[in-house]
């Protein structure tokens, strides 16, 4: 990777510190890269400020910038290829699993959605004043509700879907009439230039998108406390998410922030013969590298054994092996401390008093890459700690629950609030479970991933929400206009 960045209009090669992108399947280097300088980074921040300050984008018509931005989703889209490449040597996802879709396609197709949305939604609209309040003896008024660009954004994107978290907040705040500084996670970076080449083919104005790459945190962190950022988007973990929001907190920034999640599935007793399936499709899916994954699932105590020795049965014939198989349905975690996250909280589940159905080490055979076996945990109750902490890998945790209240009460029991999952062959009961469970999302016999309809969390899952109309709407400004007469 020749350049580590793209400022105020090109391309630059990093004068910062040097490292390598691994690929998780074998350990090799994919690529070497020199970061940018902290000088560069805080180069980028003020291209986007002069840039946004300049008005040459954020004072274009939203038909000006949406036919700009219909230019960026056919140059991004010509690199289709490029970015399945990505996905599978940077972030390690099977190139057959499902979850490929998330990696490239979906995103590929949303910025016609993006642009289609925010050509629907009205930059004005009136409030809702009473008549006596808009007219009286003495004058008449309008009030108005204005929406406008925001300003500067920082994009703070992560490893498990790199091109996809990164995208929803590129091309939403470019629609918005915003300027970005993207940084990617130095696990995965590889896919963020291009954003780069896209604003170069589409004719974007220098300084409008910027991205710096850097294996260290002086560019992220000036991107989150620099006072000519208006506001930050990040997805990541819960710890790193506490601190974006400490350090954007003396300028008070707008915070969009995607997090963690520990989220429950509960099977209602009429679905419980589906259970079995829930952890064959955890650790499929990108080897459980997914917030928004059910990785507690919640079963009737009665019936706990029956789907435990379904689970294993499943499981015992995954293919796992490197991403670039297609044989593969379950490749690496993304680094050796990942994998060590997974053998740490599969230890700290026994000490506690949980079990070990199948899995819980590393694979025989693939001693080069970050792999671990599709895992099942026998957990005794919803106080243990592979109950209650994200683990972000192929770990699920089987809990058996009393009735549906004390099923809702455990999955309400977590500092967690992202997604929730609710199976039942009765849709009605099923509805009533999901209604009662708090997370910013709940997925009732089944789910969508939709530009059309937003997402984000609750507690310690994050504030905001991305996606959808509430999701378009954070990256804009939006002002009362009152006018008199």
């Amino acid at each position: 990777m020749e350049c580590a960045g793209y400022i105020d209009g090109a391309f630059v090669k990093g004068e910062g510190a040097r490292f390598d992108v691994l690929d998780p399947s074998d350990e090799s280097v994919v690529a070497q890269v020199t970061g940018v300088s902290a000088a560069q980074a805080d180069a980028a921040i003020g291209a986007a400020r002069r840039a946004f300050d300049s008005g040459a984008w954020s004072g274009l018509t939203m038909k000006a910038r949406a036919a700009a931005m219909t230019r960026f989703g056919e140059a991004m889209r010509k690199r289709a290829d490029w970015l399945s490449a990505c996905a599978v040597k940077e972030a390690g996802c099977p190139v057959s699993s499902t979850v490929m879709g998330a990696q490239v396609h979906a995103p590929l197709r949303m910025t016609d959605e993006i642009v289609d949305l925010f050509l629907r939604l009205p930059e004005q609209e009136a409030n809702p004043l009473p008549m006596h309040e808009r007219v009286n003896p003495h004058f008449a008024v309008q009030s108005l509700k204005r929406w406008s660009p925001l300003g500067v954004v920082s994009a703070i994107s992560a490893y498990n879907v790199p091109f996809y978290t990164a995208f929803w907040k590129v091309v939403p705040a470019l629609m918005a009439g915003d300027t970005v500084i993207l940084r990617p996670n130095p696990l995965t970076p590889l896919s963020s230039m291009i954003f780069a080449e896209a604003a170069v083919e589409a004719g974007l104005p220098p300084g409008v998108m910027n991205v710096i790459v850097e294996p260290g945190l002086a560019g992220g962190l000036a991107m989150t406390t620099d006072p000519r950022v208006d506001m930050v988007s990040f997805t990541g973990s819960c710890a790193v998410g506490a601190s974006v929001a400490a350090q954007a907190a003396p300028t008070l920034k707008r915070l969009v922030l995607e997090l963690g999640g520990k989220s429950a599935q509960i099977y209602l007793p009429d679905a419980v013969g589906r259970a079995a399936s829930a952890a064959l499709s955890v650790c499929t899916s990108h080897a459980g590298q997914g917030c928004v994954l059910g990785t507690r699932v919640f079963v009737p105590q009665e019936r706990k054994a029956e789907v435990l020795e379904g689970m294993a049965a499943l499981l015992a014939t995954v293919r796992i092996g490197p991403a670039g198989d297609p044989a593969t349905q379950l490749g690496p975690v993304i680094s050796a401390a990942q994998r060590d996250r997974c053998a740490h909280f599969t230890r700290a589940a026994v000490e506690a008093g949980g079990r070990v159905v199948c899995g819980g080490k590393r694979p025989e055979g693939l001693d080069q890459g970050f792999y671990w076996e599709p895992t099942v945990l026998d957990l005794p109750d919803n106080s243990n700690p592979a109950a209650q902490e994200e683990i972000f890998g192929p770990v699920v945790g089987v809990i058996g629950y009393r009735d549906l209240d004390h099923a809702v009460e455990m999955a309400n029991d977590s500092r967690f609030g992202l997604s929730g999952w609710v199976h039942g062959a009765d849709r009605v009961k099923a509805l009533e479970v999901g209604l009662k469970i708090r997370s910013g999302a709940v997925n009732v016999n089944g789910a969508v991933m939709s530009s059309y309809a937003s997402g984000g969390g609750i507690k310690m899952s994050g504030l905001g929400r991305e996606r959808g109309i509430d999701g378009l709407r954070e990256f804009q400004m939006v002002t009362t206009l009152t006018i008199g007469g």
